[in-house]
């Protein structure tokens, strides 16, 4: 529509013309999609306005109405715009009933259909042919082998000329990407999963099954289950078991008199909890036990081990079965008769002697310590007098001191109880804030010596044993006297932090540095000083 307007000068009146222009548009193009992975034909038709219908879809042997596709599973929707003023047709049709055309190598589905569609309100039919066609090579079914080792099962799928079309069960778990990381190693047109024979995706069963279950550890083996299955119906495409024996024997005899056995829930006792597994003797129980396995260990004089003679062998034998109570329980809740007996048995030689033999070699080097590693705490407290008995507790802090007033410092490693070990100060120092690295800053002990610019320099004090203090060289104590940094051109803070770096050396062998270093006795210099009272913490590091 193109309109006109203008206005007249001498009537100023409005004067409007409209033109309408008939436009046709042509339909979207959209290619149908071919998912051969899931062997359907997706097509979309459109876009159409609101007023557009579909009443049926011819195809090359019959007419289905929309109702009658839905229900042979072609899935015909209607997909509505964000705004809800246009639609487009959606049509999921699988290869099963396209005509289907087999050549050498690879095989071609062809679909053709002819949409019926009609115009609302007034009945104007209208109609959209198409043609698609899906070429695919031709599927080789994959094949599934395995065999095992000592102690693991090897199971090989090969998926051919194909990439893999289906999902795989292994025992009752299906194969994800963290199952695979750990157990799945590919090929090139293959991949192989490797599972030990004690897996839980395993199940163990009897060579021969009767009934009582009479278990021979000879007689147990492992089996497990594989299935490829197709992920959107979950029918399966193939199926291999492969069952492997025990090469190791589940019952060990040592020569201190001692036995081990290990009894496995088998597939024929489903309701089995190894757990309540015993051995002759009800008393006896399993040392471990989980849902699949229990563990015994037992001497041959106990838990109702038996013994017999045969020529020069001595034969301890035992059982391992539910108790009566148990079993009875077991039998009354299962549809059959399920028991368990695993016998054990050990044979020893009655008369034999043994040769020990051992050599001795003297000592290449004298043993001796290798340096470790460790964490050790170092603490500074401020002590209330020269005594050191009683100190500032930390919800003292800030302490409140005058200038010149005597601060009472001590040291102490507190987590050694190594008397070879001494802590020595190596450097302390006052700032006007908790950082130690801030400026300005006023050293109190230099390399393990009072500062020879301070004309109050601190006072180291000895240490001897006490109640308190068991060993002397963990400990250090100095006196400072109290000061205000004055050099700052605003007001002083009022507060001083004191931080202190230490060094644990080797008391019983200095090696140098500060672990050896001597100070030289200075006469203190009685100097004047603007300053101001003030507060202070004590702070360490």
């Amino acid at each position: 529509m193109l309109e006109l307007l203008w206005i007249e000068e001498v009537a100023h009146e409005n004067t409007s013309y409209k033109v309408l222009f008939p436009i046709t548009t042509p339909l979207m193009a959209r290619p149908p999609q071919v998912l051969p992975e899931q062997a359907v034909f997706v097509l979309e038709l459109g876009t159409f306005n609101l007023d557009v219908e579909l009443l049926n879809i011819t195809f090359p042997t019959m007419v289905l109405t929309v109702a009658e596709c839905n229900a042979r599973g072609f899935n015909v929707q209607e997909q509505r715009s964000p705004d809800n003023t246009l639609k487009t047709l959606r049509m999921e049709v699988p290869f099963s009933d396209p005509v289907r055309r087999a050549e050498q190598g690879v095989t071609t589905f062809t679909l053709q259909l002819i949409y019926g569609l009609v115009i609302f309100p007034e009945y104007a039919p209208f109609s959209h042919s198409a043609v698609v066609d899906a070429v695919l090579l031709d599927i080789v079914p994959p094949s599934v082998t395995g065999n095992c080792d000592q102690e693991n099962f090897h199971i090989t799928v090969d998926y051919r000329n194909q990439e893999p079309f289906f999902v795989v069960l292994v025992g009752k778990r299906l194969l994800n990407h963290e199952f695979a990381q750990q157990y799945l190693t590919e090929g090139d047109t293959d991949f192989t999963i490797t599972l030990p024979f004690s897996s839980p995706d395993a199940v163990f069963e009897l060579a021969s099954l009767s009934l009582p279950c009479s278990v021979h550890s000879s007689s147990v083996r492992s089996r497990l289950d594989v299935a490829l299955l197709n992920p959107y119906n979950n029918m399966t495409i193939k199926y291999f078991s492969l069952a492997c024996s025990f090469l190791k024997t589940l019952t060990e005899c040592f020569s201190n008199g001692t036995m081990t056995a290990l009894a496995v829930k088998v597939e024929s006792a489903p309701g089995l909890n190894p757990g309540q597994l015993t051995l002759s003797d009800p008393a006896c129980g399993p040392t471990y036990s989980d849902d699949r396995f229990a563990y015994f260990h037992f001497t041959v004089n106990s838990c109702g081990t038996t013994r017999k003679f045969i020529n020069n062998v001595m034969l301890y034998e035992n059982e391992i079965s539910l108790p009566d109570e148990l079993e009875v329980k077991l039998n009354a809740t299962t549809s059959s008769e399920e028991e368990y007996q695993l016998k054990v048995s050990c044979y020893y030689v009655a008369n034999i002697t043994r040769t020990l033999a051992f050599l001795t070699r003297p000592r290449d080097n004298e043993p001796f310590a290798e340096t470790g590693t460790g964490r050790l705490m170092v603490r500074m407290r401020l002590a209330q007098d020269a005594s050191y008995n009683t100190f500032h507790q930390e919800e003292d802090y800030p302490v409140v001191r005058y200038l010149r007033q005597p601060l009472h410092f001590e040291v102490e490693l507190t987590t050694s109880s190594d008397p070879k070990v001494a802590l020595v100060l190596d450097h302390c120092w006052a700032t006007l804030n908790e950082d130690r690295d801030s400026r300005p800053r006023w050293n109190l002990i230099i390399n393990g010596c009072e500062n020879p610019e301070d004309p109050y320099s601190v006072v180291f004090h000895p240490v001897e044993a006490d109640a308190r203090v068991r060993f002397p060289p963990h400990v250090k104590r100095f006196e400072a006297y109290m000061f205000s940094f004055a050099g700052d051109a605003v007001e002083p803070s009022g507060q001083v932090f004191v931080h202190c770096d230490v060094v644990i050396c080797d008391a019983s062998s200095p090696t140098g540095g500060p672990c050896s270093r001597q100070c030289v006795n200075q006469d203190n210099l009685k100097r004047g000083r603007s300053c101001y009272a003030f507060q202070t913490l004590a702070d360490h590091n």
